[in-house]
This record gives C-alpha cells, sequence and structure tokens, in this order.
C-alpha cells in the first residue's frame, strides 16, 4: 500500500524519495512534494527564530536584569549565537529574511524576558534595541 502524504508523512517521503530515485516520475506526488517542500522553507526559518529568540531573551535579561549576570548566561549566549551562525551558513539564503526573523525573535524574547525576570514588559524596548551584528557578535552584552 502506498502511503498518502496526509496520513503517514514518514512512509510517503521515504516512499516518494524512493520513486524520485528510481526516476518514476509519473508515480510521484507532486502537490505532496510540493507542500513539503515549502514546509521545510518555513520550518527552517522558524528554527532561525527560535535560535536567535533564545539570544534576545538572555541579552535583554543581562541588560535588564544586571544584578542576576552569571556565567550561565554567557554561556547560553555564546552557545546559541553560535547555533545561529552555522545555522546561517547552512541556511544562506535565510539572510534575506533576517529583519523579519528579528522582528519575530524579538516579539517571542520580550514576553520571555519578561516572564523569567518577572520584570513588566513596559519596562522593555518595544522593538529590539540590538542590530544583527551585535547580537550575533561574540563579545557584545548590553549595558
Amino acid at each position: 500500500m502506498i502511503p498518502k502524504h496526509d496520513e503517514d508523512n514518514y512512509g510517503w517521503a521515504v516512499h516518494t524519495a524512493q520513486l524520485l530515485r528510481d526516476k518514476k516520475m509519473n508515480e510521484v506526488d507532486f502537490d505532496g512534494l510540493i507542500e513539503e517542500l515549502e514546509e521545510m522553507g518555513i520550518s527552517n526559518k522558524h528554527a532561525m527564530i527560535s535560535r536567535l529568540a533564545l539570544v534576545l531573551t538572555h541579552l535583554l535579561k543581562w541588560q535588564f536584569q544586571p544584578t542576576m549576570r552569571g556565567h550561565s548566561w554567557i554561556y547560553t549566549i555564546r552557545e546559541h549565537r553560535k547555533q545561529a551562525k552555522y545555522y546561517l551558513e547552512d541556511n544562506p539564503s535565510l539572510k534575506s529574511k533576517l529583519n523579519e526573523m528579528i522582528t519575530r525573535s524579538y516579539n517571542v524574547a520580550l514576553d520571555k524576558a519578561a516572564r523569567e525576570t518577572n520584570l513588566p514588559a513596559k519596562n522593555f524596548p518595544t522593538e529590539c534595541p540590538y542590530t544583527f551584528d551585535q547580537i550575533m557578535n561574540d563579545n557584545f552584552y548590553p549595558e
């Protein structure tokens, strides 16, 4: 039985890959393949947003809760900067979406930083106060 895209995604993907290897184009579910490729692109963008949001959350905490600064925050910022850099190297076309991704990441980070610091969200800037270069700079820690 041939798996259906919407019922067994893994089975469908394996089956479709084999059809493509065998060059059986007349049997390929092109609508499902197109949908899957579009979802993959969205997923890649969301993964980058998630990485940026983690860096931004900790930069905000660093700046707005200076008495709580510690080595774990430094390690978290460094780790997620590194992951974001690697992810962008592996997906360079995401660079064209940086402004959008920073805006979305900052919205997530703002909520998370407010929750984790117990500070009102109004204490934080409404828009991201850091440039992409600052966000990714290993030596940048806002004062």
